[in-house]
């Protein structure tokens, strides 16, 4: 990556300081682009595409984790997670299907009632109601109108539904939905019994996109820990779960508690990708390499929920973080995660282009289906969840249960980061996946720009320009109907 001209301003750059020129180009299609960590040449995760949830308690749970390794990129599980339930975690996300959503199961006794606390949990509002193990019909929010909530599914759901083999290609499945005139069908094995369930939308990304699958064929899922306690015996009982990558993770990650927690989880001999942060400069990179890490976070002070910077002063802007972190992580072998401040697609392949090979986001998928909170629905009708900082009273109160009241109300005088935020539902975009392909959309269109075939050349090709906020603002869309 360069800036046009050679010209690199003598001051610090965020992504809205800055835009990517376009290039002359042999990259006919966005379809063309390859967004996987490639063999030999990626940073070791086995992500398809570039995107990692951030390991905050609101966004990253089991869902999230199996949807966003079902689409090719990773999710982290929190460290404030309890074990025995992150072991469930990793447990439940290994044996989903590559292909299939899980779907809501109903008996046909349950109730209406019940259906509808369940259905605002899929983007597609449907369940499939089985028996003996076998579908016998779909359910969906339509059905339940108008309906007394103590009805039982069975007198409400549509037996007539087609169901799709489980050994079909997505397309295949796609015309089958298509010729039946069904958005949705329950796949099933060869005894009939339940299996998932397949939208057109999901069979027609499971064209486009690759499952991120470990050795054994099942879909990938990462975690992290934290710094302080048995770092050693909490990392062997996440590598023996069968975590693929594992991140050791504080605010301050330039610190000797870090490199001391780093050098007892290499001496474990891991064999996953070990992720470690976060640091904003060069000296930080190369400090957590030498105590062992593969993968540096990159990122103080970005995110959405983050008042690090307001709190203390302390941080970077985040592209000349990335780029300055990212150049040293190269020298050395290792790679960088950007970690926080995207607010749009071009944020994501802005990162890329300055030479991170994956983007955390936490706060935008916050407001989606698969995120671990309650949906709420506000008193304009919005639906929406609710988020909060790792740094947080609330996040402070998590991690700090196992201690005595005195402790934890010391510790939470010096919380920082926001404790509570409604992140609205877009309902034109309300599951992750509607995110993730807006995403990969503007990632491989500003690719086909630069004339890259796959996330090093877009590194490599890459031409940046410093503009001013006038300019930033000349780029956005204005209003329909202004």
């Amino acid at each position: 990556m360069r800036f046009l001209d050679d010209h690199r301003p003598p001051y610090d750059l965020t992504y809205d300081d800055v835009f990517m020129v376009p290039r002359r180009s042999g990259v006919a299609s966005r379809y063309d682009v390859d967004l996987s960590q490639q063999p030999g040449r990626g940073d070791g995760t086995g992500t398809t595409i570039p995107l990692v949830v951030a390991n905050m308690t609101a966004v990253s749970g089991r869902r999230m984790a199996e949807t966003m390794a079902r689409r090719g990129g990773l999710a982290v599980i929190p460290q404030d997670i309890p074990l025995d339930v992150v072991a469930e975690v990793v447990a439940w996300v290994k044996e989903r299907h590559p292909v299939f959503e899980t779907p809501i199961a109903l008996d046909p006794h349950h109730t209406v009632s019940d259906a509808l606390a369940l259905l605002p949990k899929r983007s597609h509002r449907a369940a499939v109601v089985v028996e003996d193990g076998r579908p016998v019909g779909v359910v969906t929010e339509a059905d339940c109108l108008g309906v007394d909530r103590f009805t039982q599914v069975a007198d409400v759901m549509s037996a007539e539904m087609t169901t799709l083999k489980h050994s079909m290609e997505p397309r295949e499945a796609f015309d089958v939905l298509h010729a039946s005139r069904h958005r949705l069908a329950p796949a099933v094995d060869d005894d009939g019994a339940l299996v998932g369930i397949l939208t057109r939308t999901g069979a027609l990304r499971s064209t486009i996109y690759a499952p991120a699958l470990d050795d054994r064929g099942r879909l990938r899922v990462a975690a992290a820990i934290g710094v302080n306690g048995d770092v050693a015996g909490k990392a062997r009982r996440l590598l023996d779960l069968g975590v693929d990558t594992l991140v050791v993770d504080t605010a301050h990650g330039h610190q000797e508690r870090m490199l001391e927690a780093l050098t007892a989880v290499r001496a474990l001999d891991p064999g996953v990708p070990v992720v470690a942060g976060n640091v904003v400069a060069a000296d930080g990179v190369r400090d957590l390499v030498e105590a062992g890490a593969d993968i540096i976070k990159v990122g103080v002070g970005p995110g959405a929920m983050c008042t690090t910077r307001m709190m203390t002063g302390v941080g970077r802007p985040q592209l000349s973080a990335v780029l300055e972190c990212a150049a040293a992580a190269r020298t050395l072998g290792k790679h960088v995660w950007a970690d926080g401040g995207v607010r749009h697609p071009r944020d994501v392949a802005l990162a890329l282009a300055a030479g991170a090979s994956q983007v955390m986001v936490g706060s935008w998928f916050a407001g989606t289906h698969e995120s671990p909170g309650d949906l709420h629905v506000g008193a304009d009708g919005r639906s929406y969840k609710e988020s909060f900082g790792m740094a947080s009273a609330r996040a402070v109160a998590n991690r700090t249960s196992t201690e005595t009241a005195f402790d934890r109300a010391r510790k939470g005088l010096y919380e920082e980061g926001i404790s509570s935020s409604r992140m609205f539902l877009d309902p034109a975009r309300p599951g992750v996946e509607d995110l993730v392909d807006e995403i990969c959309s503007g990632v491989r269109s500003a690719a086909t720009y630069a004339g890259a075939h796959d996330l090093a050349e877009l590194h490599e090709r890459a031409v940046l320009g410093v503009q001013s906020a006038a300019g930033f603002a000349e780029g956005r869309p204005l209003p329909a109907g202004w």
